[in-house]
């Protein structure tokens, strides 16, 4: 809901309604086209190629989800809904980090190996098949295991790679809170001198989050963008391959 309300009304906000002016972002929309222009041309288009159209939108759905959903996370709003609902014996949960849980980010790596598999067979048809077998066929008992190894191996990756990352600053910040817990129950004395700086480390580590939650939604996307470039793009590989073969023949 958040991404169709503000990120795609932000984008399609123009400075007129005709003309060149109708064609100039505005306001935040110019912040959308330009994360959205580099991921096209820094990290779509080496990857993608000739696809690069045809997934991009795919690849802008899976950025902005991410990054989205990895800020939620820093907003205390299961909190707040715990304090104004009078702490109640079966607490509402409410908010979280959707992408601090291994469900989730599976979900979307899965979404990743479908658009792997069904546009590799559509767009390599048999170059793509051929692939999990670069050896003679009489290798194939061995190397389409290890190469149906690796692409799974790829998706789990993807799951525990953004699941883990996530986690952990939350978990730290966990540990920090449960130091106050203790100090203050050695003493008031005790737990003033312990807090101060767990609060002023706390804050260094939200900042630190921020970070966090902008590198992971890029490198998920651009493991993403690979995958699936590795994928459409396999016969070009091959051609490569074969030309760089003949090349050292003819040297």
């Amino acid at each position: 809901v958040l991404l169709i309300g503000i990120v795609m009304r932000a984008g399609l906000r123009r400075r007129g309604r005709s003309g060149v002016d109708a064609l100039v972002p505005k306001g935040f929309g110019n912040f959308i086209e330009l994360i959205c222009e580099y991921l096209r041309e820094q990290v779509a288009k080496p990857a993608l190629g000739e696809h690069t159209d045809r997934f991009i939108k795919f690849i802008w759905s899976v950025f902005f989800f991410v990054f989205t959903c990895n800020l939620l996370g820093l907003l205390p709003f299961d909190a707040v809904v715990y304090f104004i609902t009078g702490m109640p014996e079966k607490p509402i949960h409410f908010g979280g980090t959707a992408t601090a849980n291994i469900w989730v980010t599976g979900a979307l790596a899965v979404c990743t190996l479908i658009m792997m598999v069904v546009n590799g067979l559509r767009l390599g048809g048999k170059a793509y098949l051929a692939h999990f077998c670069p050896g003679p066929l009489v290798m194939a008992p061995l190397l389409v295991p290890v190469e149906l190894i690796g692409t799974a191996a790829k998706i789990f990756a993807l799951t525990v790679r953004l699941f883990a990352n996530m986690m952990a600053g939350h978990i730290l910040l966990a540990v920090l809170i449960g130091f106050t817990v203790s100090a203050f129950a050695k003493g008031m004395l005790t737990g003033l001198g312990v807090t101060i700086p767990v609060v002023l480390g706390s804050v260094a580590i939200n900042f630190l989050e921020l970070f966090v939650a902008a590198l992971q939604a890029f490198i998920f996307t651009f493991l993403t963008t690979l995958f699936i470039g590795m994928s459409v793009n396999v016969h070009h590989h091959d051609d490569h391959e074969h030309e760089g073969g003949e090349t050292a023949h003819a040297h």
